[in-house]
């Protein structure tokens, strides 16, 4: 049975050349047999790949070999399949589209609270501070009815262009809170930061490493159910075992 590396990453920082980088992003992947989809645009790049152990880290020698994606955080998962059917590599306005562009993700990083920081919070059920911890879902709702948070605020929206609404509706129970904002793999819990620093929250981080590093750091305290990934796996639990072990094709 096959013994698949899976990586997901992503970096906002600034790409001037994205056709370039998009074409040896291209080469770098099939030289190394991997398969699955890299976003790339002028605020950063995203990755789901997946393929050979030697595949992967050949891959990410190479790529973090270039300064702008120097000491890449990257989330590690295993499977028994490649849960992608073929690699697409495209270039896009924003690797995570949220429509502001007075947001500038490549400028500098949003405020975070480290996993393990975040279980102890809700364990003693305040922060440090004494302030009431209040956890936004930024996912989409067919996302969040694999596995969520513990009383976490859930939108039910369907697309993340959408939240900073859904956000601005729930403004006054979010006052005097420290909010912290999750998603996948914290592309979208980064994006969705920025966007309440500019409008005023004071205290609001992103769960650095989203769901994923959480489980990879913490496991499954104060989270019930499963994280939905983006490819043939469906969902991860806890322990970064699959929902769909063999598709069976």
């Amino acid at each position: 049975m096959p013994d698949i590396q899976n990586i997901a990453a992503y970096r906002f920082v600034r790409i001037a050349d994205v056709d370039a980088v998009a074409a040896w992003i291209t080469d770098l992947c099939r030289a190394q047999d991997l398969l699955g989809t890299v976003l790339v645009s002028p605020e950063g790049i995203n990755i789901f790949l997946a393929g050979s152990d030697a595949g992967i880290v050949g891959f990410l020698a190479e790529l973090q070999a270039d300064p702008r994606f120097a000491g890449l955080e990257v989330k590690y998962s295993r499977s028994a399949f490649v849960p992608f059917g073929r690699l697409r590599v495209k270039r896009k306005a924003e690797i995570i589209t949220y429509r502001d562009p007075s947001l500038r993700p490549d400028e500098g990083r949003a405020p975070s609270v480290a996993p393990e920081t975040l279980a102890r919070w809700l364990a003693q059920g305040h922060d440090d501070d004494g302030r009431e911890v209040a956890l936004l879902d930024t996912r989409n709702a067919e996302e969040v009815e694999y596995g969520t948070f513990r009383g976490a605020l859930n939108f039910g929206i369907t697309r993340f262009t959408e939240l900073p609404q859904a956000i601005a509706e729930r403004r006054e129970a979010l006052a005097g809170k420290t909010v912290v904002s999750f998603c996948t793999g914290g592309i979208r819990c980064e994006k969705s930061v920025l966007g309440m620093q500019a409008e005023g929250y004071a205290h609001c981080y992103q769960l650095e490493g989203g769901i994923l590093g959480y489980f990879e750091k913490v496991g499954g305290a104060h989270y019930d159910g499963r994280c939905f990934v983006f490819d043939d796996r469906i969902a991860l639990d806890p322990q970064l075992q699959p929902l769909i072990a063999d598709p069976g094709f």
